[in-house]
C-alpha cells in the first residue's frame, strides 16, 4: 500500500508531482492555514506531514497514530516537540544549506536599506516631501569599510561575513559557540567575545538558531553595550530578542536603526511601536522567499519525506534524530 501523505498548504508543482509519484496525497489548498482541528482529522490516517513550521506536539502526534515522519520546508526546527516526536516515533527532516546564500543576500538588504534609509526615503519621495537643497536630513550611513559583528558563524553566518569582507571591504568580527579557523583564515575574520562585539561593532547581525540558550540573548543590557550609532540586524528568530527591550532602544535614540525579518509575534501586530518607528526597516519573516529557493526547499522536503516512508535514510534529518 501506498503511504499516505498530507501536505499542509499548496506547494510547487514539481514537489507535489514528486510526492503523487511514491505516495497518495492530500493538499490543503485554501488561503488560510489549516485550522488546528481540521489538521488534527487530516492527520489522523497519514503516515507523512509535509509543512513549512506547523508547531508539531503532543496533541498533534496523539491525533495522527499512523506518522511516521514530520519533513519542514524549513531550516529551523524549534517548532518541533523533538521529544514528543521521539516518543510517538516520528523522525523529522528540515532543509540546511538549500536557503543559505539567499539568506545572506536578505541580510544585506536589511543593512543597505536601514543604514540609506531606502524605506523611509522612498515614502519621502512618494510623499511629496522632496525638496531642492535637502541636505544632511536624508543622510544616512556607509556600508562598505564599516566593522560587521556576526552572532552565529554557521553557514549563513559565513555567506554574509562572505560579502561583507570580500564584496564591501568590511571589518568583520564574530561571536560563535566554537571558533571557525578555516573561516577565519581565509576571510580574515576575526573570532572576539560577545560583549565585545556589541560594544565595537556598527552592524550587529544576529544570526543564531533559536534554542533555550539564545532565547532572549539580545535584551537591555546587551542593547546597552552598543553603540548609538550601530545598527541591529535581525535574521535569527524573533524569540532572540527582547522585543520590549529593542523598541525602548530605538525610541530612545540608544542605537542609529534596526532591520528585521522576525519578530515574537507574527505576524507583527499592526499596533506594534515598531511600525510607528522610521529607523526601523521591517520585513514579514522572508528570509528565503525567492521562487527558486522556495521550489529547491520543497523538493529537498518532499525527497526526504519519501525518503523515510519508503524505509532509506533522508538527506537532512534533524540532527537530534540522528
Amino acid at each position: 500500500m501506498r503511504p499516505h501523505v498530507f501536505v499542509d498548504r499548496p506547494i510547487p508543482e514539481e514537489a507535489e508531482a514528486y510526492l503523487k509519484e511514491h505516495c497518495t496525497v492530500d493538499i490543503w489548498r485554501g488561503e488560510d492555514t489549516i485550522p488546528r482541528e481540521l489538521l488534527h482529522e487530516a492527520l489522523a490516517e497519514a503516515d507523512g506531514y509535509f509543512t513549512a513550521g506547523r508547531r508539531i506536539d503532543e496533541p498533534l502526534l496523539a491525533a495522527a497514530p499512523s506518522l511516521k515522519a514530520v519533513s519542514s520546508m524549513s531550516v529551523g526546527y524549534n517548532h518541533l516537540d523533538i521529544e514528543a516526536m521521539k516518543r510517538h516515533g516520528v523522525v523529522g527532516t528540515h532543509t540546511p544549506y538549500v536557503l543559505d546564500e539567499t539568506v545572506a543576500d536578505l541580510t544585506f538588504a536589511l543593512m543597505l536599506g536601514v543604514a540609506r534609509r531606502v524605506a523611509e526615503l522612498d515614502r519621502y519621495v512618494r510623499e511629496g516631501k522632496w525638496q531642492r537643497g535637502d541636505g544632511e536630513n536624508l543622510f544616512g550611513m556607509d556600508v562598505h569599510s564599516r566593522r560587521l559583528g556576526i552572532i552565529g558563524m554557521g553557514r549563513i553566518g559565513e555567506a554574509v561575513a562572505r560579502r561583507a569582507a570580500l564584496g564591501f571591504g568590511m571589518d568583520v568580527q564574530y561571536y560563535n559557540r566554537s571558533r571557525k579557523l578555516n573561516t577565519e583564515e581565509f576571510l580574515g575574520v576575526k573570532y572576539i567575545s560577545l560583549d565585545e562585539l556589541l560594544a565595537t561593532s556598527d552592524f550587529i547581525v544576529l544570526l543564531t538558531p533559536l534554542t533555550p540558550e539564545t532565547e532572549g540573548m539580545i535584551g537591555r543590557r546587551e542593547f546597552g553595550l552598543m553603540k548609538r550609532d550601530a545598527y541591529f540586524i535581525n535574521v535569527s528568530r524573533g524569540a532572540t530578542v527582547d522585543e520590549e527591550a529593542l523598541i525602548e532602544t530605538l525610541q530612545n535614540g540608544n542605537i542609529a536603526g534596526a532591520g528585521l525579518d522576525v519578530f515574537q509575534q507574527e505576524p507583527l501586530p499592526a499596533d506594534s511601536p515598531l511600525t510607528k518607528l522610521d529607523n526601523v526597516l521591517l520585513l514579514p519573516h522572508l528570509g528565503s522567499a525567492t521562487t527558486k529557493t522556495r521550489r529547491e526547499m520543497a523538493m529537498v522536503t518532499a525527497r526526504d519525506l519519501v525518503c523515510v516512508l519508503l524505509g532509506s535514510a533522508p538527506k537532512y534529518m534533524v540532527p537530534d534524530f540522528k
